[in-house]
């Protein structure tokens, strides 16, 4: 069960790291601005749920796997063959930044529901499945912010929604199934939301030509 947890926590902060690492070069910044936002993208989300919960340093901070993993991946991306192939061709890179969001929006949100978890087994529905969104969305938006760009959250296809059905999915399962199933379906559904809103091009309603 640990190494599930592990592979499917690496899966996340590698895909995370990398949608962060991206974004700093689609805007020009040095390589400490590159490593900074792959960074807070890929443990944002898990800091602020350490908050909410109360857990004191956050995790990120005891333990600085995903701190080197996501440097890792920003210094292989930045070496000048991905660098080039990916930036120098809008198709391939937003293709790859919706495929690296995607799963690292669903990976975070059952990894927060996951750990808040792990503190108390008996956290309320409403609290588990707040948590999950933010430590989905939370390090993207610090990344958007950070880059100068409205969140991804307000502006893209179904993205915040994508999360709190995660949420709401694997809160829900966790009683009915095994909690690795829950866990994998949920992530999996949020991933798939997320694929299926980008190609239909389903959006909330907004307020147009004022």
């Amino acid at each position: 069960m640990e190494h599930f947890v592990a592979v499917l926590e690496l899966a996340g902060t590698v895909a995370f790291a990398a949608s962060g690492a991206l974004t700093a070069m689609k805007k020009k910044m040095d390589l400490l601005g590159i490593l900074v936002l792959a960074v807070i993208t890929a443990v944002g989300g898990g800091i602020l749920r350490d908050l909410i919960l109360g857990v004191t340093p956050p995790l990120a901070f005891r333990n600085p796997r995903n701190v080197l993993v996501a440097v890792g991946t920003a210094l292989l991306l930045f070496l000048p063959f991905l660098r080039h192939r990916l930036m120098h061709n809008q198709r391939r890179f937003d293709a790859a930044m919706l495929l690296l969001d995607s799963l690292g929006l669903g990976v975070f949100t059952v990894m927060g529901i996951w750990n808040a978890l792990q503190f108390d087994p008996d956290r309320s529905s409403f609290l588990l499945v707040f948590v999950g969104v933010l430590t989905g969305v939370g390090g993207g938006v610090v990344r958007d912010v950070l880059a100068g760009d409205t969140p991804y959250i307000f502006v893209k296809h179904i993205y915040a929604c994508a999360s709190l059905a995660g949420a709401v999915s694997m809160t829900a399962l966790r009683g009915v199934l095994p909690i690795y199933a829950s866990t994998l379906l949920s992530a999996v559904l949020v991933f798939v939301i997320r694929l299926l809103s980008a190609h239909f091009r389903w959006n909330l309603p907004r307020v147009r030509n004022l």
